[in-house]
């Protein structure tokens, strides 16, 4: 098997960088043909799976996921024009900066950005939505845009603040890049996984990576949300988070002790797959062998541990507004839980296609 490096992914709290090559070998080992991504994120294992030649559907409920998705997994390179792309990218590169609504809000009243990067993503944005909306190049151009954004961010790599001092990083020009997309069949969708998954075309393979708990994405990354809906909400607090945030729209029954068991197992039931790949860790509300009990009814069940350094944010305490510490930095690892769930015979072939790759232990963003 090929693989094939990904480079070209934002910073992403939960993102499975480090677990990539051992999710695509347990993949290809299944002999899976189609494979299905739920919660997908930045779809980094959407990606894998699809650059091995599976067939690939991809599911989340933000919409600039939908994006990624859309861009990777949706798009085939081999059927759309290349040249397009290029010359989009270079007359969005051309345009001269001019501050509007993202500049005030995440560079001026909020400090994601420098102004002079927010400028040009203010024009940029408004190009797309005016020459491009509702062409096969619009998620292409909008990856290409959030991409180029977070390389010249100021955060530790969510959205729930942001850096004291500018980072070294955002001093650097914003550019756009080509975002490289990816031979072959796919789709994606945007929704509520506990709604859409049981009508999904059935799979051989599936892996879900729900949220581990309270903590919801919607928040973390508001700054990705506005940009691709162009909706330019009122805000609030120092994050300058959409208004949005604060309501029950876009909280999940993960996000609550209460519900995510029964989440879990609805979403368990509802998956069509014949073998399941469960992401956790030891951060989340039910224990390994909860875990491993809500997974008996599917099949035989195996699990592979790994051991992880936090997200960098939770190892340097809590400040308050004037860059006080009034909080101690949390705990230095976690203990990542791949539940395998399916044929026996299947699982023993997965098991064994993952003895020689070792998982480097490390801290993601």
């Amino acid at each position: 098997m090929r693989w094939v490096k990904i480079v070209l992914v934002i910073k992403y709290l939960g993102s499975k960088r480090t677990l990539v090559p051992l999710l695509g070998a347990l993949v290809e080992a299944s002999g899976a043909t189609t494979a299905l991504d739920l919660f997908t994120g930045t779809t980094r294992v959407a990606q894998v799976m699809k650059r091995s030649g599976k067939t690939v559907t991809a599911l989340d409920s933000a919409t600039y996921s939908k994006v990624f998705a859309d861009t990777w997994i949706s798009l085939d390179a081999t059927t759309v024009n290349q040249r397009e792309l290029t010359d989009a990218l270079a007359h969005l590169e051309s345009l001269p900066g001019e501050a509007g609504y993202f500049t005030q809000s995440f560079c001026i009243d909020a400090r994601y950005i420098q102004p002079f990067n927010g400028e040009r993503v203010d024009a940029m944005r408004e190009i797309i939505a005016s020459d491009y909306a509702g062409s096969w190049l619009e998620a292409p151009l909008l990856t290409s845009l959030i991409l180029a954004a977070d390389r010249v961010d100021s955060t530790t790599g969510v959205q729930m603040a942001y850096l004291k001092n500018w980072s070294w990083r955002s001093a650097k020009p914003l550019e756009l890049k080509d975002p490289g997309l990816i031979d072959g069949h796919g789709d994606a969708f945007l929704g509520d996984a506990l709604q859409l998954t049981a009508a999904l075309p059935a799979v051989d393979i599936a892996y879900l990576d729900p949220p581990y708990n309270q903590h919801r994405y919607f928040g973390n990354y508001h700054v990705w949300e506005s940009l691709v809906r162009w909706d330019k909400p009122e805000t609030y607090g120092v994050a300058n988070k959409r208004t949005d945030v604060r309501g029950d729209t876009h909280r999940s029954d993960f996000n609550s002790r209460k519900t995510m068991p029964a989440a879990i197992a609805k979403l368990l039931g509802d998956v069509n797959a014949e073998t399941i790949v469960l992401s956790y860790n030891n951060e989340s509300w039910l224990g390994r062998e909860e875990l491993i009990e809500l997974c008996r009814h599917r099949g035989h069940v195996e699990v592979l541990d790994y051991e992880f350094k936090r997200y960098i944010g939770s190892q340097i305490g809590i400040y308050n507004r004037t860059g006080a510490l009034v909080g101690e930095p949390g705990v230095r690892r976690n203990l990542e839980h791949l539940l395998l769930a399916g044929p026996k015979a299947t699982l023993k072939r997965m098991i064994q296609a993952t003895e020689h790759i070792e998982v480097r232990v490390a801290g993601e963003a």
